[in-house]
């Protein structure tokens, strides 16, 4: 493990270096690694894991047509590699449970009468664990319970990959009953593609995430777009203007310039008229923002963020009620207006795939 200093706190991190895919192939050389769910992180993870030589099965239900033929598409073969859930449980010792919140509470009883003892039960999300007592999550004594959560989406952790870049993740175990947790949940983070892997907790990982994705990443970011777009249109400007310098700079410009080197090196990188302006700013929107972050953490903490998930998504018509949240999004004058935009842009050269003795990697064609 390495000792990484965070602007001046020290943090022990494991990176490929301390951690190489050759020892996560000799960790898990006897394992099958059953992924359940092949939605949102199941085929990032699933392929990547192929792709770096793992033992890799797939689970998923044919009645989801839509992701079945998904995972024939992505060279899943049924009877083989690719079989429906319970089948897939009874054969993995390594099981991925990568579908939703809601759907680990509903397929949880096939789930756990096909665990025998010494398997690993995986999840890249804490919900589950952390609020078992809501859930009914409760695996058994006799198998490990560990933990690899990617910090994006499934799209980005095979972006990554293929770009040789990784995505990092925190990794936890719940639940020790082999004494080979931690060495297989690494093992794990390994395989899926982490760049560097971050201890954390299962309480940990949950608060951070449903803060994280009703805050900055999602809520916040979607709120804050919203006010600034129509105010810039009550005053006249143009719905190409507005998004313009409200989404499409930010994504396409500037996110990128803070991902290259950090918030000050894309400051640097502006006029001198957007630093003083946001240096100016930056403090208002702070002290603006803080009291609703501080709200909205006690909610987490509470438990009343996950309570108000586990009700929503049990009520029969939640897929019907999702859909017409998000077509109301999509069909506001500021997302089709960035629908425009974006078929405006030019088209990005095609991506071919090859393998190497490393993994993949994603070249140009």
């Amino acid at each position: 493990m390495a000792i990484i200093d965070f602007g001046g706190v020290k943090e022990t991190v494991v990176t490929r270096k301390e951690f190489p895919l050759s020892k996560a192939r000799k960790v898990l050389k006897n394992e099958v690694i059953a992924v359940i769910g092949y939605g949102v992180q199941g085929p990032a993870q699933a392929l990547n894991m192929k792709d770096n030589g793992f033992n890799v099965i797939v689970g998923q239900s044919p009645e989801f047509k839509k992701d079945w033929d998904r995972a024939v598409a992505d060279g899943w073969v049924p009877g083989e590699t690719l079989f429906d859930i319970e089948e897939a449980a009874k054969r993995g010792t390594i099981v991925q449970m990568l579908v939703s919140d809601a759907a680990q509470r509903a397929i949880w009883p096939t789930i756990k009468a096909c665990l025998n003892k010494g398997d690993a039960l995986y999840f890249s999300h804490g919900f589950s664990i952390t609020y078992n007592k809501k859930t009914g999550v409760v695996p058994p004594k006799y198998v490990d319970v560990i933990m690899v959560a990617p910090k994006g989406s499934g799209l980005n952790v095979r972006r990554n990959f293929l770009s040789g870049a990784g995505i990092n993740s925190s990794y936890a175990v719940w639940q020790d009953a082999t004494g080979r947790a931690e060495e297989r949940c690494l093992a794990v983070g390994i395989a899926i593609g982490s760049g560097y892997l971050f201890p954390t907790t299962f309480a940990h990982e949950t608060n951070s995430d449903l803060f994280g994705e009703r805050g900055v990443l999602m809520g916040c970011l979607a709120g804050v777009m919203e006010a600034q777009y129509e105010e810039l249109r009550r005053h006249g400007h143009s719905p190409s203007e507005a998004f313009n310098e409200t989404v499409e700079e930010l994504t396409q410009s500037l996110i990128r310039l803070v991902d290259e080197n950090g918030m000050d090196w894309m400051y640097s990188n502006c006029s001198s008229t957007a630093q003083r302006g946001a240096l100016d700013w930056k403090p208002k929107f702070k002290k603006a923002v803080a009291p609703v972050f501080k709200a909205l953490y006690r909610s987490v903490a509470s438990g009343k963020e996950a309570e108000r998930v586990i009700e929503s998504l049990s009520g029969e018509n939640y897929q019907e009620q999702l859909a017409k949240e998000l077509a109301e999004m999509r069909n506001s004058e500021m997302w089709q207006a960035g629908a425009a935009v974006r078929a405006l842009r030019p088209k990005e050269k095609a991506k071919t795939i090859t393998k190497d003795t490393k993994g993949v990697t994603g070249r140009d064609a």
